[in-house]
């Protein structure tokens, strides 16, 4: 077996010209396109705000028909305390304690999300080397990104996958779970470590 350090976020082994990081430069990529693509995607669900937006074409002024209702996940997305935003300040938070990166709180939600990503583009390279915790963060962000664009491309709901925990607790967890906690033993799991536990069997499931 190689000795080599492995890549915390994929436990793929570092090649030479990567020893020293906490992340090799293939996972590095990913989570800078993710961080590219989310303040794109968040500007987009203004368009899918709406029940049946994008399906039945612009709305008529002056239609007596009552207002379509607006989606309640959408809305919760587009605030600062939502599950796209909150996150990505709490890291530049984070960063920033590390001397990494510095926290911009001003605008609209739109432009926070921006400068956040922008800001944790411009310090992933030292973050990759530095930041023990980089795999947590490179989970977080395509949590983010796939929340996001499921959304925006109308995409069904993951399928919810039944795992088992050492004391035998059935876990249902999805691709997007980023965290659970076992009801019988208490036992903490982070998103990857939820994500390698073994599949329950079916009729545990």
């Amino acid at each position: 077996m190689s000795d080599l350090p492995t890549c915390t976020c994929c436990q793929r082994d570092l090649r030479d010209y990567e020893t020293g990081r906490y992340a090799c430069t293939l996972c590095e990529k990913r989570i800078e396109g993710h961080l590219a693509q989310i303040p794109d995607l968040f500007e987009r669900l203004d368009d899918h705000l709406h029940r049946g937006a994008g399906s039945s074409g612009p709305a008529v002024s002056g239609s007596k028909t009552a207002p379509i209702p607006c989606r309640l996940d959408v809305l919760n997305l587009r605030t600062a305390a939502g599950p796209a935003l909150a996150p990505l300040e709490t890291w530049v938070r984070d960063w920033e304690q590390n001397g990494f990166a510095e926290v911009n709180e001003l605008g609209s939600a739109a432009d926070r999300v921006g400068h956040a990503c922008r800001t944790l583009r411009f310090n992933l390279s030292s973050a990759v080397a530095r930041h023990g915790a980089i795999d947590e963060f490179a989970d977080e962000i395509a949590s983010i990104h796939r929340h996001l664009t499921r959304i925006t491309t109308g995409e069904t709901a993951p399928r919810r996958i039944a795992v088992t925990c050492p004391c035998q607790q059935t876990l249902r967890i999805t691709l997007d779970t980023r965290g659970e906690t076992c009801p019988r033993c208490g036992a903490e799991y982070g998103h990857g470590e939820v994500l390698r536990l073994p599949l329950a069997d079916r009729r545990a499931a």
